[in-house]
């Protein structure tokens, strides 16, 4: 069965631009022999950075943009092939960002003259990507820190920031009947229960959500 996949060249020097060129030929002669070898169907036309430095990040290449808009249209291609883990990007940092973006849109990226090339684990590889996931994670943490002061700050602002509403901002009235069914009457010391509360809310109409009496847990809430 065979799988498609799309083909990316990539020259960095402006002589090499063109159909004709060295360069140009070279690679889509590799890609195409491993298509065949490893039964992948590559749609055409394919797609070409031409006088692109192998630094340059791969979110700015206007060939790859292209091939990304193409392939969200089309979800049955999921295979990038280039003729080597260079001709995407020279620069490490490049290929382990560009790998993992990639990768999280369920894309494979093969570089034909060593299809190992992007996951393999040579200590730089390692480091880079120990680099990136403490990157990404400083970054989460930061993001937690900012959304918990600018809850504080509301919190601080307006007594109250985000969560699920309280009894009082619910039903008010509801409230204003379980504290005053709390208070001590006049001809007796004991407080009535919050069983008793709940019941008696009840009969007069007073119910939760469900319909049915509300808990002692929700009576106690309400009067703290």
């Amino acid at each position: 069965m065979y799988t498609k996949a799309v083909a990316y060249l990539r020259t960095s020097s402006a002589k090499n631009v063109g159909e004709d060129k060295d360069s140009h030929t070279r690679q889509l002669i590799a890609v195409n022999a491993y298509a065949k070898r490893a039964k992948h169907i590559i749609e055409l036309p394919p797609y070409y950075d031409a006088a692109v430095s192998g630094s340059d990040p791969i979110d700015g290449r206007p060939g790859f943009a292209k091939m990304l808009a193409y392939m969200a249209d089309h979800p049955d291609v999921r295979t990038i092939l280039v003729e080597s883990a260079h001709r995407f990007a020279r620069d490490l940092m490049v290929q382990e960002i560009g790998h993992k973006m990639l990768g999280k849109q369920g894309i494979t990226l093969i570089a034909v003259d060593s299809p190992d090339s992007f996951v393999s684990d040579t200590p730089t590889a390692v480091l880079i990507r120990q680099v990136l996931g403490a990157v990404s994670q400083f970054e989460k943490t930061m993001l937690v820190l900012k959304l918990r002061g600018a809850r504080d700050r509301k919190r601080a602002l307006n007594g109250k920031c985000e969560g699920r509403k309280s009894h009082v901002q619910l039903n008010p009235n509801t409230v204003a009947l379980a504290r005053k069914l709390h208070r001590k009457p006049h001809h007796t010391d004991k407080r009535m229960s919050y069983r008793d509360i709940s019941a008696a809310m009840a009969a007069q109409g007073h119910l939760a959500r469900s319909g049915k009496p509300y808990g002692s847990s929700a009576i106690k809430s309400m009067l703290d």
